[in-house]
């Protein structure tokens, strides 16, 4: 929600308007600015800025343009909502990532260590059905790990490592 103007645009039109008549006539230049702010109750740097802004807007001065300015600000409204909204999915992708693997873990495992049903042995169950001679406790390709070759965003395996300070804190280092 925007701040409460102090002065009303009225006000500010009329008296931009006054200060800008007054500027472009050499006689009534000097001073100009802060004799019409004081006759409208206006603090004169408020003036001095709604003047500059219109010369700008005009043309007559370079700066930054209102419209430009204003589309400026959307803008960066826009890339904030769209940064924080890729945050948000990037954080839901490496936590159902996370899950994936618990799955494919938990289910690996319960695979590996079946039992044959029939036959009473205490060997594992085939980890390629399809393959019956198969009673590798690897798997089908080959690899003993059963992480996928490319670990999701935001994915480790180790635990960050503290700074120093955080170390000292916890009593694992010693002062010396």
């Amino acid at each position: 929600m925007a701040a409460q103007r102090k002065y009303p645009p009225e006000l500010r039109e009329r008296a931009t308007r006054m200060a800008l008549e007054a500027r472009r006539d050499p006689a009534r230049a000097r001073g100009a600015i802060k004799r019409i702010a004081e006759q409208l109750g206006v603090h004169p740097e408020a003036l001095r800025t709604w003047v500059r802004q219109a010369e700008i807007d005009e043309g007559a001065r370079t700066g930054t343009t209102s419209e430009d300015a204003q589309r400026i600000a959307e803008l960066e409204r826009e890339n904030r909502e769209l940064r924080r909204a890729n945050e948000i999915l990037r954080t839901a992708s490496a936590f159902f990532a996370a899950a994936e693997v618990d799955r494919r873990l938990r289910s690996s495992s319960s695979t590996s260590t079946r039992t044959a049903k029939n036959s009473g042995s205490t060997r594992s169950v085939a980890c390629c059905p399809s393959r019956p001679a198969c009673r590798s406790p690897r798997p089908r390709n080959g690899r003993v790990g059963s992480f996928p070759t490319r670990r999701p965003a935001g994915f480790t395996t180790r635990p960050p490592i503290p700074a120093q300070s955080d170390r000292r804190a916890a009593g694992r280092w010693s002062v010396q």
